[in-house]
């Protein structure tokens, strides 16, 4: 039987308080603080300053937009700036000192008390994910646990950057973290654009060229270290940070892992005792999603060669690369040769399972493409900035 409609959950939505609001979602005390670190921030974000950045806040224009591009429900990953950050919160490094942690946690915890309100008006169709540093695991584990009493679906845990003072995320210092979010039964999520190391002046294009390794090594930071191991449970996803690496990264880490299993050692290397039950691949089939936004023909090929049903569609919106308003148009383009039910799965039922939402209330909403629509091939692309498009 042909189901009429996909049901889109973009595993890859932004959203965050207009600056000024984000002040009554704080703490009494850090009123006045506030206020001078509001009246003297500027905005590096243009599109937070232009007259269309009311839809990371105007729940009833977003929706409408949404709606309008035929998707149903989203994943929410922040892309406003937090009280007292210097910067995006996707972007920013962890806090160097106790007394920036304090303060700047102080700003993530109003951003995530606004995201709870935000994710209520629409319940069911937001999930959202809550903003936390892994500098302090047990104060991470504390916000896991406000994060599912108050109905988040996840939280947003940085890289961790190389020459940072914190230890990598192989650490067994982190176990806090992931034995709370196994025992709330939310999902670690990580975004591209974190985890950079200081580029001191190096050009914009050597920074763009160099986010996506220091965003995809958390993979094999997870996976080597054993925390999939201890914790069999937990939900990690990765989000808009490409898939196409993923197959070669998975054999090469196999590679590795079988050589020790056989010999002990690769080359003058031995193990040391720290050889995994299962190969890396098992880890990641198991516990790893990989959201996948704007998707390009080329990228398609990835997902369908690394197994469609870890990967999670993304739309970015609201940003200018995201797929809004051709998102049907977008689909057409990469995917109008895949079969329906694996695009289901791609478009929303998987995505739909690892944040919790239901996915059969969301398909009788009847928002979505027409199957029919997207089994066609794109006749002409659309005038837009959208990066499905890219490298025709």
């Amino acid at each position: 039987m042909t189901t009429a409609r996909y049901t889109i959950v973009s595993a890859d939505g932004h959203v965050g308080a207009d600056r000024p609001d984000y002040k009554e979602y704080l703490e009494s005390r850090w009123h006045e603080e506030f206020d001078v670190w509001n009246d003297s921030f500027v905005n590096p974000f243009g599109d937070l300053e232009n007259p269309d950045a009311d839809r990371n806040w105007d729940s009833a224009r977003r929706q409408r937009e949404l709606e309008a591009d035929g998707i149903a429900a989203e994943v929410l990953f922040p892309n406003t700036v937090p009280p007292f950050f210097p910067s995006g919160g996707l972007v920013a490094r962890p806090p160097d000192t106790p007394t920036e942690l304090e303060q700047r946690t102080a700003g993530l915890r109003a951003h995530n008390r606004w995201l709870a309100e935000f994710c209520a008006e629409l319940p069911g169709r937001r999930a959202g994910l809550a903003q936390v540093f892994a500098n302090d695991p047990d104060q991470v584990a504390a916000d896991i646990a406000w994060a599912a009493e108050n109905g988040l679906k996840g939280i947003l845990l940085s890289a961790i950057p190389p020459d940072s003072h914190l230890v990598g995320l192989w650490s067994p210092r982190y176990d806090p973290i992931w034995a709370a979010a196994q025992h709330h039964d939310i999902v670690v999520a990580q975004h591209g654009g974190q985890g950079v190391p200081e580029l001191e002046d190096a050009p914009r294009f050597v920074w763009l060229m160099e986010v996506p390794f220091f965003a995809n090594r958390t993979l094999w930071h997870l996976i080597i270290g054993g925390v999939f191991e201890r914790f069999p449970r937990l939900r990690f996803t990765m989000t808009e940070q490409s898939v196409g690496w993923v197959p070669e990264v998975l054999a090469r880490m196999d590679n590795i892992w079988e050589s020790w299993t056989k010999t002990g050692a690769v080359g003058v290397m031995r193990s040391e005792g720290e050889q995994l039950p299962h190969p890396p691949s098992y880890y990641f089939h198991r516990n790893v999603w990989m959201g996948s936004s704007f998707t390009t023909p080329k990228e398609a090929v990835s997902i369908a060669e690394m197994g469609h049903t870890r990967a999670m569609w993304g739309a970015d919106f609201p940003h200018d690369e995201g797929t809004y308003p051709y998102t049907t148009e977008a689909l057409q383009y990469s995917f109008h040769t895949w079969e329906e039910e694996s695009l289901k799965d791609l478009l929303g039922r998987t995505a739909a399972q690892v944040y919790g939402l239901d996915y059969e209330e969301l398909a009788n909403l009847d928002i979505g493409p027409e199957a029919s629509d997207v089994a066609t091939p794109l006749d002409a692309i659309p005038d837009t900035k959208c990066l499905a498009f890219r490298l025709i």
